[in-house]
């Protein structure tokens, strides 16, 4: 009995603003051979007509819902994708991936935009950090900054330089010099420059990249990469969890590359920002209850360059809220660690290895933190932190409320039990 013949691959073919003239010959032919061409109206425009006959299918907006619905419709026919640059870099091939697996694709990239900026601007590419506003916020960019750091930013269009220097100034970097470079690799290649603080260009081609020699300017709020930011960092209301109290619950949860962490309670949503500043691809969900905090925690993110889809928010009380969220890696609880079933229900929520962290400040909590940690172990901890202040002519100290902090990491052997409240 013979089996059914293999299906077709699909082609990705990378292609920058030099158009057709830019393209391996191995990239022409997957093209010229294609029944069918699909890409951007840009990108299919820079197709010779004679050359690549196949029916030409320009992507929808949105872009993503489109691509199983367009594979399926020409499945059987050779289908070339165009993408620009490298298509793998912050491009379709990465969809296209997910939808078909590698097994099924042919990918022939060109020199991404990075690329051909960093040889442009004499920028070790390994050196350079690339953020991208294409479908995200501006706000990310915001995480990037750090004095002396060289930043490339993939605009989303003719306005984008605007828009960055305003964040720049926003964010205290003035002073940084911005260099926009416009269709790399084409004829019409072209490069302006000034700096944030008095950028005045008027907008200019839509395909472009920035680049960001970063420099603060002098008495600018200075942000570390570390967890433990300075509090002035927040918009709060006094429900904060204070700096080094913070940057001992971050090392306590130890976020890793691609984690989701739950912050019940999120107050100001320090600890989800500061977890996802940890990485690009962290995610975080803030649990408040209240709406006017849960805004705050927003605006937060916000400044801090970790926005929204990054951030979720959940606004009402746990434990009923934390129903239906996807499974956390870890877990911190900042507030109300007294409602009835929430230590049960974050404890089942718990994957073999997840990390629990749990703060109080009151003996009520504190009691209860002890009975789970005779049960479960973990490390229990109390955190005091004193100031130097001034007491008249002298200095003494004065002592923050102590924090009792219990941390544990759930093992193999208890994912079938169930922890209950004493």
């Amino acid at each position: 009995m013979s089996s059914a013949p293999p299906p077709i691959p699909v082609t990705v073919v990378g292609i920058g603003a030099d158009g057709w003239t830019g393209l391996t010959t191995a990239a022409r032919t997957a093209l010229t051979e294609a029944d069918v061409l699909i890409g951007g109206s840009r990108q299919l425009c820079l197709l010779p007509a004679r050359a690549c006959e196949g029916e030409r299918v320009a992507w929808p907006s949105p872009l993503r819902p489109a691509v199983p619905r367009l594979l399926e419709q020409y499945a059987g026919r050779r289908i070339a994708v165009l993408a620009s640059g490298d298509p793998m870099f912050y491009g379709i091939g990465r969809a296209l991936c997910e939808e078909l697996g590698p097994d099924r694709l042919e990918v022939h990239p060109h020199p991404s935009s990075v690329s051909l900026a960093c040889a442009r601007l004499g920028w070790p590419v390994e050196d350079t950090e690339v953020v991208t506003v294409v479908g995200r916020p501006v706000a990310k960019v915001a995480a990037a900054l750090h004095e002396g750091r060289r930043v490339l930013v993939l605009g989303a269009g003719s306005g984008s330089p605007a828009e960055i220097a305003a964040l720049l100034r926003e964010q205290g970097f003035g002073p940084t010099r911005m260099r926009v470079l416009e269709q790399l690799g084409s004829e019409r290649e072209r490069a302006y420059e000034g700096t944030a603080a008095d950028w005045d260009h008027e907008p200019g081609d839509p395909l472009h990249v920035i680049a960001l020699d970063c420099r603060r300017a002098p008495g600018a709020l200075r942000l570390g990469a570390t967890p433990g930011l300075p509090d002035s960092a927040y918009e709060h209301d006094g429900q904060l969890t204070k700096r080094h109290v913070r940057a001992a619950t971050l090392a306590a949860l130890a976020p890793a590359p691609g984690e989701l962490l739950w912050d019940v309670g999120g107050g100001s949503g320090s600890i989800g920002i500061e977890w996802m500043r940890t990485h690009p691809s962290c995610r975080a969900i803030a649990v408040e209850r209240s709406p006017e905090r849960a805004a705050r925690i927003v605006r937060n993110a916000a400044a801090l360059g970790v926005p929204a889809p990054g951030l979720r928010v959940v606004t009402g009380a746990a434990p009923e809220a934390l129903a239906q969220l996807p499974a956390p890696d870890a877990v911190f609880i900042g507030g109300g660690l007294t409602a009835p079933g929430l230590l049960d229900t974050v404890w089942a929520a718990l994957p073999v290895g997840g990390r629990l962290v749990v703060n109080t400040v009151t003996l009520e909590s504190e009691a209860l933190l002890g009975r789970w940690y005779g049960r479960h172990g973990g490390e229990l901890v109390k955190l005091a932190v004193s100031h130097a202040v001034a007491v008249g002519g002298f200095t003494g100290w004065r002592q923050a409320m102590p924090v009792t902090q219990w941390s544990v990491t759930r093992r193999a052997e208890e994912a079938t039990e169930k922890g209950t409240e004493d």
